[in-house]
């Protein structure tokens, strides 16, 4: 088997820290266990080897909870309980590069019915004062082929600032992207930042900010958010000095890529002589993924969850020379064994916790993975014409949009000299250029010969709702269009297909936007209704020609006009197959 190697992107957790991206290879030893009553042993040996000068990496599974107190149930383990590579250096983090694997195509979980099932046992539980929350999660799987190096970077594009970090057993990899901190331990200074209550990011901007001022108003969101915070404060009590815990930061709304998340601050000043067993003895497993009180919670999930969580839940860090500590709590978290990938999605379970927001909210933590299932490209299609580009100046712009949200490279310079060189080598007639950006910032563009195009162009309303229009792959323009060529004519006389939300309103056509004439003037669906924002539809808005309205099918009875409009084809009338 490989040598095991280990990278860590820890975000600077405390104020006066900086920023850890590290790398491992080559290590001293490896510190090892599958037995319960050897896991106190082996974070003693760890801390052991830190306080020698050495850098710890590694993690504890969610099923080693048992060796810190007997009360905590779990499912037998079906892997390592702790493991550590211990290192005498780090060295620089590697240089990005294009590791290939296959897509992925990820099932299991939970079916509709039986999460449904499972929520109202909970809410059963509640009822009966047993409990007051439980964290319940499934496992997603999927077969996996390639460099678990390359997904772990497409994950970590996808979720970019947390405490990231990828561990290689040689007999499995560890991909966690986690956003959140289980503790950080600094000298006397212990910090836990639990994270409870989500809310799927928006499109439009406005409705995103909204969306983040109702997780931080919600009275749902912030009593999720609170009981968890008092399990900890209870948690961390048993380590720290007399009157030493406190919360300095309560109900704070973080921007992630695909959520908003609500997470808290809670300290505590450390008793002296306390170690890194003790720390796990107090705290672990993080309470943010049990619910409350925690070991009845954990009863239940062993009732509810079909087997083990394994890393999942648990914890991954990093223990230092000086003894500092930091972990994550390994949610957005993959591991890749034997072939086969999986990764948990779960969510805190209350009294006023409705079976359809928890299962929408699975679908929001969901999106780094789809993100990372497979590699893409950014994509900007425009119109050359007599060897002059329509509108670059809004297609790179829009392009580095689209690369800032995915943590793409982006190098304008390289994207308008590849532009510079289509349109050089193809000085006469009409073309459709195909801009490409990959991760690590490469371009190249293509030119296909564009013909005329009779008007009007037939079209047709889909049969069924467009269900991925809230999706990041509609806001932005990527490769990734499986989810439009589902919908795309099959009859070779129907120019495109018009699209629906699941609310009934217009969004856009496969391959540009809409606009409908109404009551005498021209309409297009707004952002909000969930689709690009093309270049010819921003051009349209700033001229006047159109204004935003939010159309719905039923307003296609009575429209005066139709039209199919994008940078490239511009403005065509169209006329709606009935």
């Amino acid at each position: 088997m490989p040598a095991p190697t280990a990278l860590i992107d820890f975000i600077a957790p405390v104020e006066g820290a900086s920023r850890e991206r590290l790398a491992f290879f080559d290590p001293l030893t490896v510190l090892q266990t599958r037995r319960l009553d050897e896991v106190p042993s082996v974070l003693e040996r760890v801390e052991a080897e830190a306080r020698r000068g050495r850098w710890c990496v590694g993690f504890v599974a969610y099923e080693a909870a048992p060796a810190f107190d007997a009360g905590m149930v779990v499912h037998p383990a079906d892997g390592p309980l702790a493991w550590f590579a211990v290192f005498d250096q780090t060295q620089p983090w590697p240089a990005l590069s294009d590791l290939p694997y296959e897509p992925l195509s990820w099932s299991g979980g939970i079916d509709r019915t039986a999460f449904e099932l499972a929520i109202d046992r909970i809410h059963a539980a509640i009822a009966d004062g047993e409990v007051y929350q439980i964290n319940f999660t499934a496992p997603w799987r999927s077969a996996f082929a390639g460099n678990p190096r390359g997904l772990f970077h497409a994950l970590h594009r996808a979720q970019p600032d947390g405490y990231a970090a990828y561990l290689d057993t040689g007999a499995q990899q560890v991909l966690s992207v986690s956003p959140e901190l289980f503790f950080d331990w600094r000298g006397p200074q212990l910090l836990s930042r639990p994270m409870k209550g989500t809310a799927a990011r928006e499109a439009d901007p406005q409705l995103d900010a909204r969306r983040a001022e109702h997780l931080r108003t919600s009275d749902k969101e912030r009593a999720e958010n609170l009981m968890i915070v008092d399990l900890i404060r209870n948690d961390l009590s048993r380590v720290a000095q007399p009157h030493g815990v406190q919360v300095p930061r309560l109900f704070h709304t973080q921007a992630l890529p695909t959520v908003w998340q609500m997470t808290s601050d809670v300290t505590a000043r450390v008793r002296h002589g306390v170690g890194l067993v003790d720390i796990f003895r107090a705290l672990f497993p993080c309470g943010s993924v049990t619910g409350a009180p925690k070991l009845r919670a954990m009863h239940w999930i062993r009732e509810l969850e079909a087997g083990p969580r394994g890393i999942y839940c648990g914890a991954v860090g990093v223990v230092r020379p000086d003894g500092s500590a930091t972990f994550n709590v390994p949610i957005r978290t993959v591991s890749v064994d034997g072939g086969q990938a999986r990764c948990g999605i779960g969510s805190g379970i209350t009294a006023d916790a409705d079976a359809a927001g928890e299962w929408a909210e699975w679908r929001s933590k969901q999106a780094f993975l789809v993100r990372a299932q497979s590699p893409f490209e950014l994509l900007e299609t425009m119109r050359l014409e007599e060897g002059v580009l329509l509108h670059p100046t809004e297609h790179l712009a829009r392009m580095a949009a689209a690369a800032r949200h995915f943590g793409f490279a982006w190098h304008e310079s390289a994207a308008a000299d590849a532009l510079a060189h289509v349109a050089a080598t193809h000085p006469q007639g009409v073309w459709r250029v195909r801009l490409l950006a990959d991760a690590l910032g490469t371009c190249r563009a293509e030119a296909f010969v564009l013909g005329p195009m009779a008007q009007p162009v037939r079209v047709r309303l889909a049969a069924q709702p467009f269900a991925d229009a809230r999706s990041e792959f509609v806001r932005f323009k990527t490769t990734r269009r499986a989810h439009y060529d589902a919908l795309a004519p099959t009859d070779p006389a129907v120019f495109d297909t018009l699209l629906w939300n699941e609310s009934g309103e217009l969004t856009e056509f496969t391959r540009g936007n809409v606009a409908v004439k109404l009551d005498g003037r021209w309409v297009t669906p707004p952002l909000s209704c969930g689709l690009l924002g093309g270049i010819g539809r921003a051009r349209a808005l700033r001229e006047g020609r159109v204004a935003e309205q939010v159309v719905r099918r039923e307003d296609l009875a009575r429209a005066q006009g139709l039209a199919f409009l994008n940078s490239l084809r511009g403005w065509l009338a169209a006329e709606l197959q009935r």
